[in-house]
């Protein structure tokens, strides 16, 4: 391709994609006597309505191991990684005193994937969606030395995208852009304001009485 005046030929650092895949994700939470807030009892709310939210956080590429595979009669070499995710799983509880009531729990998953991720390639996981409902609650009132625990199943969905990426420099032929033109400001007519006639009329409203 003929470079024009108005090119030039530049150095860029960019991520080169190695693989990308993007899948579902879903997993089940059980929890087991959770105590709830100091001095929230099981009378204080409905189990109806508690609600919950996941929040994504860190992701800890815990190994990554060299398998061969055969893909359209060629023989590959591919990465088998396992990735742990953590996330931060929020219980919402309205109570019967008009207050919400908040349970964080941390949490951590592990999966495994088969990606072209050789070594010194970087695993990045991102999420388009994160949410999660539960599936039953119960509340267990306690006694006088233990307060009051709840059991509960919550579902987990993710819909997530993962690559492997490595650090490259690459030669673009590009054309520096130009900025667009101002946009007119038309200045506005002269607007005259609203009169009052009713308190206030000329002489010759007054003469045409």
């Amino acid at each position: 391709m003929m470079k024009t005046d108005r090119q030039e030929l530049l150095c860029v650092n960019v991520d080169k994609v190695y693989d990308w895949i993007v899948n579902e994700a879903s997993f089940e939470l059980t929890l087991v006597d959770e105590a709830l807030p100091e001095d929230l009892e099981c009378d204080d709310f409905d189990t109806a309505d508690v609600t919950c939210e996941v929040t994504p956080s860190s992701v800890d590429i815990l190994e990554r191991e060299d398998r061969t595979f055969i893909i359209d009669g060629a023989e590959t070499i591919l990465q088998l990684v396992s990735i742990r995710k953590n996330f931060t799983l929020t219980l919402f509880i309205p109570t019967n005193l008009n207050t919400l009531e908040e349970i964080e729990l941390d949490l951590s998953r592990c999966e495994q994937v088969i990606l072209c991720a050789p070594e010194g390639t970087e695993i990045d996981v991102t999420y388009t969606d994160a949410d999660c409902f539960i599936c039953t609650l119960t509340c267990d009132p306690g006694d006088t030395s233990f307060g009051a625990t709840i059991d509960a199943i919550i579902n987990v969905s993710l819909c997530q995208s993962i690559q492997s990426t490595f650090p490259v420099t690459v030669e673009v032929l590009t054309e520096f852009c130009e900025p667009r033109e101002n946009l007119p400001t038309p200045c506005p007519a002269p607007i005259r304001p609203p009169q009052c006639p009713v308190i206030f009329r000329s002489s010759e409203e007054e003469g045409e009485e």
